[in-house]
Protein backbone atom coordinates (compact mmCIF):
# COMPACT_ATOMS: atom_id res chain seq x y z
CA UNK A 1 0.00 0.00 0.00
CA UNK A 2 1.37 3.37 -1.05
CA UNK A 3 1.37 6.15 1.52
CA UNK A 4 -0.38 9.40 0.76
CA UNK A 5 1.89 12.26 -0.26
CA UNK A 6 1.45 16.01 -0.06
CA UNK A 7 0.91 16.03 -3.85
CA UNK A 8 -2.23 13.88 -3.36
CA UNK A 9 -3.87 16.51 -1.14
CA UNK A 10 -2.44 19.89 -2.19
CA UNK A 11 -4.15 22.52 -4.27
CA UNK A 12 -2.17 23.00 -7.47
CA UNK A 13 -1.59 26.42 -8.99
CA UNK A 14 -2.64 28.46 -5.95
CA UNK A 15 -3.50 32.12 -6.27
CA UNK A 16 -0.36 34.17 -5.64
CA UNK A 17 0.73 37.79 -5.34
CA UNK A 18 3.95 39.72 -5.86
CA UNK A 19 5.67 41.75 -3.18
CA UNK A 20 5.23 44.95 -5.18
CA UNK A 21 1.41 44.70 -5.14
CA UNK A 22 -0.52 46.93 -2.72
CA UNK A 23 -2.02 45.14 0.28
CA UNK A 24 -5.46 46.28 -0.91
CA UNK A 25 -4.98 43.93 -3.89
CA UNK A 26 -4.01 41.10 -1.53
CA UNK A 27 -7.15 41.71 0.54
CA UNK A 28 -9.35 41.70 -2.57
CA UNK A 29 -7.81 38.44 -3.80
CA UNK A 30 -8.27 36.81 -0.40
CA UNK A 31 -11.90 37.92 -0.32
CA UNK A 32 -12.70 36.80 -3.87
CA UNK A 33 -10.97 33.43 -3.44
CA UNK A 34 -12.25 32.94 0.13
CA UNK A 35 -8.74 32.26 1.43
CA UNK A 36 -6.75 33.55 4.39
CA UNK A 37 -3.30 33.71 2.87
CA UNK A 38 -1.41 34.21 -0.35
CA UNK A 39 1.99 32.90 -1.31
CA UNK A 40 4.23 35.82 -2.29
CA UNK A 41 6.25 35.07 -5.41
CA UNK A 42 8.96 36.52 -7.59
CA UNK A 43 8.25 34.81 -10.91
CA UNK A 44 7.49 31.25 -9.81
CA UNK A 45 9.87 31.38 -6.83
CA UNK A 46 8.29 31.50 -3.37
CA UNK A 47 9.64 34.43 -1.34
CA UNK A 48 7.12 34.49 1.49
CA UNK A 49 3.49 34.36 2.55
CA UNK A 50 1.03 37.08 3.50
CA UNK A 51 -2.00 36.37 5.69
CA UNK A 52 -5.21 38.20 6.40
CA UNK A 53 -3.87 38.66 9.94
CA UNK A 54 -0.75 40.39 8.54
CA UNK A 55 -3.01 42.86 6.73
CA UNK A 56 -5.12 43.58 9.80
CA UNK A 57 -2.33 43.85 12.37
CA UNK A 58 0.32 45.58 10.28
CA UNK A 59 -1.84 47.84 8.11
CA UNK A 60 -5.41 48.34 9.28
CA UNK A 61 -4.68 48.47 13.03
CA UNK A 62 -1.94 51.04 12.40
CA UNK A 63 -4.25 53.24 10.33
CA UNK A 64 -2.14 52.87 7.20
CA UNK A 65 -3.51 53.23 3.68
CA UNK A 66 -3.85 49.73 2.15
CA UNK A 67 -3.39 51.22 -1.32
CA UNK A 68 -0.02 52.74 -0.30
CA UNK A 69 1.52 49.80 1.59
CA UNK A 70 3.15 47.04 -0.47
CA UNK A 71 2.82 43.35 0.28
CA UNK A 72 6.64 43.29 0.63
CA UNK A 73 6.27 45.52 3.71
CA UNK A 74 4.13 43.01 5.60
CA UNK A 75 4.67 39.46 4.37
CA UNK A 76 6.51 36.76 6.30
CA UNK A 77 9.74 35.56 4.73
CA UNK A 78 10.84 31.93 4.80
CA UNK A 79 7.49 30.28 5.58
CA UNK A 80 7.36 26.64 6.58
CA UNK A 81 7.02 24.63 3.36
CA UNK A 82 6.34 21.10 2.19
CA UNK A 83 7.70 19.05 -0.68
CA UNK A 84 5.15 17.51 -3.06
CA UNK A 85 6.62 14.03 -2.59
CA UNK A 86 6.91 14.00 1.20
CA UNK A 87 4.47 11.83 3.15
CA UNK A 88 1.30 13.68 4.06
CA UNK A 89 1.55 12.61 7.69
CA UNK A 90 4.96 14.33 8.00
CA UNK A 91 3.52 17.57 6.61
CA UNK A 92 0.58 17.27 9.02
CA UNK A 93 2.93 16.86 11.96
CA UNK A 94 4.84 19.97 10.88
CA UNK A 95 1.60 21.94 10.50
CA UNK A 96 0.60 20.90 14.03
CA UNK A 97 3.98 21.51 15.64
CA UNK A 98 4.36 24.92 14.00
CA UNK A 99 0.65 25.72 14.40
CA UNK A 100 0.16 26.81 10.80
CA UNK A 101 -2.97 26.21 8.77
CA UNK A 102 -1.29 26.12 5.38
CA UNK A 103 2.03 25.09 3.86
CA UNK A 104 3.25 26.30 0.48
CA UNK A 105 4.43 23.31 -1.53
CA UNK A 106 7.81 23.90 -3.16
CA UNK A 107 9.86 21.84 -5.60
CA UNK A 108 13.37 23.03 -6.52
CA UNK A 109 12.54 26.51 -5.20
CA UNK A 110 9.40 26.83 -7.31
CA UNK A 111 5.91 27.10 -5.83
CA UNK A 112 3.88 24.14 -7.13
CA UNK A 113 0.92 24.15 -4.75
CA UNK A 114 -0.39 24.83 -1.28
CA UNK A 115 -1.48 22.39 1.40
CA UNK A 116 -4.25 23.82 3.53
CA UNK A 117 -6.06 22.47 6.56
CA UNK A 118 -9.21 22.12 4.41
CA UNK A 119 -7.33 20.04 1.80
CA UNK A 120 -6.15 17.65 4.48
CA UNK A 121 -9.62 17.32 5.99
CA UNK A 122 -10.87 16.01 2.63
CA UNK A 123 -8.08 13.43 2.31
CA UNK A 124 -7.09 12.20 5.75
CA UNK A 125 -8.82 9.67 7.94
CA UNK A 126 -11.43 11.16 10.28
CA UNK A 127 -9.53 10.49 13.50
CA UNK A 128 -6.21 11.90 12.29
CA UNK A 129 -7.99 14.88 10.75
CA UNK A 130 -9.69 15.75 14.03
CA UNK A 131 -6.45 15.45 15.93
CA UNK A 132 -4.57 17.53 13.33
CA UNK A 133 -7.21 20.26 13.27
CA UNK A 134 -7.17 20.40 17.06
CA UNK A 135 -3.37 20.76 17.16
CA UNK A 136 -3.27 23.39 14.40
CA UNK A 137 -6.12 25.37 15.92
CA UNK A 138 -4.59 25.78 19.37
CA UNK A 139 -4.14 29.35 20.52
CA UNK A 140 -1.31 31.08 18.75
CA UNK A 141 -1.77 29.43 15.37
CA UNK A 142 -0.81 31.42 12.31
Amino acid sequence: MQSTTVRDSMTEKPTTITGSAPVSEAAKLMASENIGSLPVVDGDELVGIVTDRDLVVQVVARGQDPDSVCVSDVYSEKPFVASPDEPLDEALKRMASEQVRRLPVVSEGRLVGILAQADVAREAQAESTGQMVEEISKEGSR
